[in-house]
C-alpha cells in the first residue's frame, strides 16, 4: 500500500508537469514555472489596494471574451459550468467530466484561471490538487456546504482539516494553489443574521489558520456585515456582487479584496438569449432584436 506522500510524488511525475500536447487546444500543457508564476500573480492581486474583480466565465468562448475585454484573471462559475454540461451544482459531477472541461478553458487563454470546484467532488486532497494543476488551473473555490451528509454545513474543524491537507498537497507539488474558502452560513440562512455573521467570522478565522488565501462568505447582503467581516477576519475577503444586491462600487468601498460575479454573467447572457428567441418566435427579424 503506497503512502499518500508517495502517491503525491507519482502524480507529480506522471501527470502534472509532463510534456504533452492537448488534443483539443493543440497547445502544450502548462509547465510548473508557468503555473507558479500565474498563481503568484493571482495571489499578489489579493493584497492590492483595489479588489480583484472576477467576471466569471463558463466555457472557452466566455473566457476568451473576458480576456479580450482586458480583465487580468479568469474565474469559472460552478453553477454556470454545471448548466452548460447538463449537471447539477451540488458536488455530484464526475471529475472526469469537469477537469477536462476546465483544461479547455485554462489552455485557451493566457490569463491565470481559478475554478469554482464546489466542495471538491469528494476527491482526496492530493488527487484534487493534482487534477487542478494538470488542468492548468492555479486557484479554486472550495465550499463548506454538506452535500453528501445530513447536515447543512460541514463541521468547521473537519473542513479546516481538509483545507489544510489541500494546502499541504499543493506545497508538496511545488505550486502555491490560491485557495478561496467559501463559507455558506448566509447562503443557507443558518440561524438569524447575527448568528450567520458570527459563524462566518468563526469559520473564516479557522480556514485562514488552515492555510487558505481568501475567505468567501457568499450571499452577504448587508453593508454593515461586510464591514464587520472585513474588520474581524484577518485576511483577504471575497464578496458576491449581484444585480439586486451590493454593487461593485459598494464592495470596493467596504473593503473587499476580491469581488465575484458568480453566475450573474451567465444569467445575463442566458436571459438575453431567451429574449432574442422569444422575439424570433413572434416573427421579428434578427435586425429587430
Amino acid at each position: 500500500m503506497r503512502s499518500e506522500e508517495a502517491e503525491c510524488s507519482v502524480l507529480i511525475e506522471s501527470t502534472i508537469f509532463r510534456s504533452r500536447r492537448d488534443d483539443v487546444t493543440n497547445r502544450a500543457s502548462l509547465s510548473r514555472e508557468i503555473l507558479t508564476e500565474r498563481a503568484q500573480r493571482f495571489l499578489d492581486a489579493h493584497h492590492h489596494t483595489t479588489p480583484v474583480l472576477l467576471a466569471n466565465a463558463w466555457d472557452v468562448a466566455s473566457a476568451r471574451a473576458v480576456e479580450a475585454a482586458g480583465f487580468e484573471y479568469v474565474a469559472t462559475s460552478s453553477r454556470a459550468v454545471a448548466q452548460v454540461l447538463g449537471e447539477n451544482d451540488d458536488d455530484s459531477s464526475d471529475p472526469d467530466l469537469i477537469f477536462p472541461f476546465l483544461s479547455r478553458i485554462a489552455l485557451s487563454i493566457t490569463l491565470p484561471v481559478s475554478a469554482d470546484l464546489e466542495a471538491g467532488y469528494a476527491l482526496a486532497p492530493h488527487e484534487l490538487v493534482a487534477r487542478i494543476l494538470e488542468s492548468g488551473v492555479i486557484g479554486c473555490n472550495l465550499e463548506d456546504t454538506d452535500h453528501h451528509g445530513d447536515g447543512v454545513l460541514l463541521d468547521a474543524e473537519e473542513h479546516a482539516g481538509y483545507l489544510r491537507d489541500v494546502r499541504t498537497a499543493s506545497e508538496r507539488m511545488g505550486v502555491h494553489l490560491v485557495l478561496n474558502a467559501r463559507t455558506d452560513s448566509y447562503l443557507h440562512q443558518v440561524g438569524d443574521e447575527a448568528t450567520q455573521l458570527k459563524e462566518s467570522i468563526r469559520r473564516g478565522r479557522l480556514y485562514l489558520e488552515a492555510g487558505v488565501d481568501c475567505v468567501y462568505p457568499i450571499a452577504v447582503t448587508r453593508p454593515e456585515h461586510v464591514e464587520t467581516l472585513v474588520a474581524s477576519v484577518p485576511g483577504p475577503l471575497n464578496f458576491l456582487s449581484r444585480r439586486d444586491g451590493l454593487s461593485i462600487d459598494d464592495l470596493t468601498r467596504l473593503g473587499a479584496s476580491r469581488i465575484s460575479l458568480a453566475a450573474e454573467m451567465f444569467r445575463l447572457t442566458y436571459d438575453r438569449l431567451v429574449e432574442i428567441l422569444s422575439a424570433l418566435k413572434r416573427g421579428t427579424n434578427l435586425d429587430g432584436v
